[in-house]
């Protein structure tokens, strides 16, 4: 698949309008609101995920402010992370 092959195909972006938790995040744009990936699969990388998220006191990743999962325009960079995730699973399971 090309780079940029998703672009305006359908698998690569979701909006569930009657969730109740829609948005789950404050946007000017709900139109735009990405919710394919509803729980980011990009938390487990940490300080390498790219978003914009903050440590609270005790330790746990706050991603409160982060939009990257769910941007329209994001799928591709989603899709990108991937190979890390991978190695990072498999890190895990050789412990």
């Amino acid at each position: 698949m090309g780079k940029d092959e998703w672009r305006g195909k359908n698998y690569s972006f979701f909006n569930h309008k009657s969730c109740e938790f829609f948005p789950c995040h404050e946007t000017k744009h709900p139109e735009e609101f990405n919710c394919l990936f509803c729980y980011c699969p990009l938390y487990a990388l940490g300080e390498n995920c790219g978003g914009n998220f903050k440590y609270s006191e005790n330790g746990i990743k706050d991603c409160s402010n982060c939009m990257v999962p769910h941007k329209k325009d994001n799928y591709g960079y989603i899709m990108s992370k991937f190979k890390e995730l991978v190695e990072l699973t498999k890190r895990q399971s050789e412990k």
